[in-house]
């Protein structure tokens, strides 16, 4: 029986970010970008580099950590013009795919990550106050705050339903409109520990070391 993963706060209710997903048209037969992931929480977790606020509800689309790849202008390739010439040298780090995402510090827990295959970026996450996260096509990936990146393969349940987590946690997820999903995590005693929310865009977020992603789409995975 998994133990349930204690956190430094008594009530984890984490902030995640919200993350916008259009995976570029070179990755034929992948997922609707649409469907690709967001959520809120009340104390603080710590994500990687920094810390979270947690207690409130983290709803896509109200912070500006993203998932951006080629749907129109405003969200396509790599990090703005104007943060890419303060960027740091990047980093690059091999996924579980065989791509590469090469990971660049943009500011004070503000990072961007590009997701690169076959010499073309597929993707593109960002971190601005708040963690981000993507599926991939069935590949997870989080962005903390501290510039981490971890992702994995697989894991994921389609909504809606109540679902057992890595760390021991449950996640209730529902479907609340069109590209919107709830997801509730749950301690052992029951309690709403955390709010994961999307508004047509993917959601993740470092919960002391459990990587959460909840898509669009409604599938979450967990990882630790």
């Amino acid at each position: 029986m998994i133990t349930r993963r204690t956190f430094r706060s008594a009530g984890l209710v984490a902030v995640a970010a919200a993350a916008a997903l259009s995976l570029a048209a070179c990755q034929s037969g992948g997922k609707d970008a649409a469907s690709g992931p967001q959520p809120q929480a009340a104390a603080s977790v710590t994500t990687g580099g920094g810390s979270t606020p947690i207690g409130a509800t983290i709803a896509a689309g109200r912070a500006t950590a993203g998932v951006r790849t080629g749907a129109d202008a405003a969200h396509r390739g790599g990090a703005p013009a104007a943060a890419a010439k303060t960027a740091s040298r990047a980093r690059t780090q091999t996924l579980p795919d065989g791509s590469t995402a090469e990971i660049r510090r943009l500011g004070d827990q503000h990072y961007v990550a590009r997701i690169v295959h076959g010499g073309s970026v597929l993707a593109t996450l960002e971190t601005n106050g708040s963690d981000a996260g993507l599926d991939a096509n069935d590949m997870f990936i989080v962005l903390t705050l501290g510039g981490q990146l971890h992702a994995w393969m697989g894991g994921g349940h389609q909504g809606p339903g109540t679902f057992a987590l890595a760390g021991g946690w449950r996640a209730k997820v529902t479907k609340t409109g069109e590209l919107r999903w709830r997801a509730q995590i749950l301690g052992n005693d029951g309690a709403v520990d955390a709010t994961l929310q999307t508004n047509q865009h993917d959601v993740g977020l470092d919960a002391n070391g459990v990587y959460i992603v909840l898509s669009a789409g409604g599938v979450i995975s967990a990882h630790e």
